[in-house]
């Protein structure tokens, strides 16, 4: 085999490896997404109506379909301007390299305990409260909007954040790595019309976020106690301390390694077992 052989037979990989990245990608978006979902399938029926057209010689349709076909693409880019757009910003909003900081069993048994701390006293309480945890894809947008903290994360700062009468409660706050990084931040609601109506607009807003982005949405309600967890948008309501422990713990863990030697996966065992 030449060179130029090999050359041509790596082009031809990455061409189908691109293909098959836009697919998943497009696949992946569609199951979220109601409108997506109904526009595929009226792509589908044009193209079986076309289909049938062709085989049974039907002139009139045939006409009036291959004009569909031909200014469809013009006609959807104008009516699904808002959702092309929220693709093209969630691509902007993914990391290339990753997560903000990959943490380590340390600091992840530190932020988990914290937060956890944070949140049973909350849960007494019956103070509300709304905390995401930042993963691949960037919140900075989010993060411009809101009160820039920086802060080592810790029980007594959440729950001093989320206290009634301060005047960053009613927002959210939001984590990147072990660090409080900005608080009052506001998230879109989530448009899904299968969310119970009795949920109000913390729960909406965290099942919104978790819609756009792969972050870790927890809620405290504010007039129940009761604990939520959002992700990928769909919303574990009422767990209990125990579940939601367990649950963030899960999300949390590294779900790749590219490199591990023994020593990391001896700690990884160990991680695994004190979890169960």
């Amino acid at each position: 085999m030449t060179f130029n052989d090999m050359m041509a037979l790596i082009k031809k990989f990455i061409d189908v490896l691109l293909v098959w990245m836009v697919l998943y990608y497009i696949l992946k978006n569609l199951r979220k997404n109601v409108k997506m979902i109904m526009l595929f399938k009226g792509i589908l029926i044009i193209l079986i109506l076309k289909i049938i057209s062709d085989l049974l010689n039907l002139v009139t349709i045939g006409y009036l379909l291959d004009y569909m076909i031909m200014w469809g693409p013009l006609a959807l880019i104008i009516i699904f301007q808002p959702e092309i757009r929220n693709v093209l910003e969630q691509l902007g909003r993914s990391q290339l390299l990753g997560r903000h900081k990959v943490l380590t069993v340390d600091e992840r048994e530190k932020v988990v305990y914290e937060i956890i701390q944070a949140v049973e006293y909350l849960k007494r309480s019956r103070i509300g409260a709304l905390i995401i945890i930042e993963r691949d894809n960037s919140l900075s947008e989010y993060i411009e909007k809101s009160k820039k903290l920086y802060a080592d994360i810790s029980s007594e700062l959440l729950i001093s954040i989320f206290f009634p009468n301060n005047p960053l409660h009613d927002g959210g706050v939001i984590i990147q790595g072990d660090k409080i990084t900005s608080a009052g931040a506001v998230f879109p609601t989530s448009d899904n019309l299968k969310i119970s109506k009795r949920l109000g607009t913390r729960h909406r807003a965290a099942l919104g976020i978790s819609e756009e982005t792969d972050c870790i949405s927890l809620i405290v309600s504010e007039e129940t106690g009761r604990l939520s967890m959002a992700i990928s948008g769909e919303l574990h309501y009422n767990l209990t301390v125990d579940d939601f422990k367990m649950m963030l713990l899960d999300e949390l863990r590294p779900k790749k390694t590219i490199l591990m030697n023994e020593e990391d996966e001896e700690v990884s065992e160990d991680d695994n077992n004190e979890a169960v």
